[in-house]
């Protein structure tokens, strides 16, 4: 198939495609008589495989890696990835909801620093402190 094609089956753009396969997630195609790239049903499934794993958080590296190997992932391997990405999440999530949590609190304080018709210095902010510089 050609490469509109298999970006109609995979609801990709045709540079993505091209993309893939000059950064060897995507085997390359044959090419006909014409130069023009001829794709396996196998490509529609690497591409998809892409896709899901793409939309899992996993980087085109670490993707790459995996089909680096040409060889099947194992369900052992295959589980270690997935708890490697669920870590990789949790520790995003704890890191975000602790800027959440700073975030908060600076709103509170300079709504209230605000109130009394005062001014934080920016400088004791950014070190962690919520200093008054001066009043308004």
């Amino acid at each position: 198939m050609k490469i509109g094609e298999l970006a109609d089956k995979t609801g990709m753009a045709s540079s993505a495609i091209r993309y893939y396969e000059q950064s060897g997630l995507l085997p390359k195609a044959e090419r006909g008589a014409n130069g023009y790239r001829d794709y396996s049903e196998a490509a529609v499934e690497r591409l998809r495989r892409i896709q899901m794993a793409q939309s899992l958080g996993f980087s085109l590296d670490a993707i790459r890696s995996v089909f680096a190997s040409h060889e099947e992932l194992s369900k052992d391997d295959l589980l270690r990835k997935l708890d490697g990405r669920l870590q990789e999440i949790e520790q995003l999530m704890d890191t975000l909801r602790e800027q959440q949590q700073h975030l908060r609190a600076l709103r509170t304080t300079l709504r209230e620093t605000w109130a009394e018709g005062e001014c934080l210095n920016t400088a004791s902010l950014i070190n962690g402190k919520l200093a008054v510089k001066e009043k308004h």
